[in-house]
């Protein structure tokens, strides 16, 4: 795709740096509409299905960079990457854990705006080499008149296939959502809607202790952790929803949820 190929509708893949199995849980608490595939050695996509920035009028950038928050603090242990785009720009958002997320953006015409240190942040997080990775995402910063916004997410993209990211077919920055989830669903994508929440918490669980972060289900940690989401969730949850933003929103809920069932999971256990 070039320069000239003409503006591109709003679309969104979420890369989880884990196996599907690991990531199902945590996408189903969305409570959207997603499908989940396979992409690679240890890594998972996320495809949505678009309406919240097609029909509820916030911007696509807002939107997966809170589900790509959510699914990160939810997770603990393995980031996501958001790649997002729409008709003026594209850009990227890394979420991991409870740490501040990561963004670099690009116009349509594929001028970089973002900051060259957010993009070292990025390799760093991601544990890419330090040489041989970053040289390859310095040129993604400078401008290059034959390179558009889908192309630039595409470099990203083909650095990250150095860790094992290997997207399905016809996944690519810049198609509309109903093409990602056509090419997703013809590679035999999974279907997430959002499920009854005694089988979600279930599988969360399940996942969660079979995983290191086991320990933390219960004792002084897991009440430690528990009080450290509620914290964090309660005024994220109050500023998204002032302001109208689902997506962080999301986030925030999600943190309350997780606080709260990590309290009454360790408590149950002690009682």
């Amino acid at each position: 795709m070039n320069a000239t190929s003409g503006p591109s509708p709003a679309g969104a893949l979420l890369l989880c740096r884990a196996d599907p199995p690991a990531v199902r849980p945590s996408a189903q608490l969305l409570g959207e509409q997603l499908l989940l595939a396979p992409a690679g050695d240890g890594w998972s996509v996320v495809v949505p299905e678009g309406k919240p920035w097609l029909h509820g009028g916030e911007a696509v950038e807002q939107v997966v960079t809170g589900w790509a928050t959510a699914l990160a603090v939810s997770a603990a242990t393995w980031p996501v990457v958001a790649f997002w785009w729409d008709r003026d720009r594209a850009g990227l958002t890394l979420a991991a854990g409870f740490r501040r997320t990561v963004g670099y953006t690009w116009l349509a015409d594929g001028t970089p705006v973002g900051e060259d240190e957010a993009m070292r942040t990025f390799a760093a997080r991601l544990a890419l080499d330090p040489v041989l990775d970053v040289q390859a995402l310095e040129p993604l910063m400078a401008p290059d008149r034959d390179a558009d916004a889908p192309s630039r997410l595409l470099g990203v993209i083909a650095v990250l296939g150095r860790t094992g990211l290997t997207l399905p077919t016809g996944l690519r920055p810049g198609e509309s959502p109903d093409r990602l989830r056509s090419a997703a669903l013809a590679h035999g994508a999974e279907q997430l809607e959002e499920s009854g929440g005694r089988s979600v918490v279930r599988a969360e669980l399940d996942a969660v202790e079979a995983g290191p972060l086991g320990p933390y289900l219960r004792g002084p940690k897991a009440r430690v952790l528990g009080g450290a989401q509620l914290a964090a969730g309660l005024p994220l949850l109050l500023w998204g929803c002032g302001r109208r933003s689902g997506g962080w929103a999301t986030a925030g809920a999600l943190l309350v949820a997780h606080g709260t069932l990590g309290l009454a999971y360790d408590r149950l256990r002690e009682a």
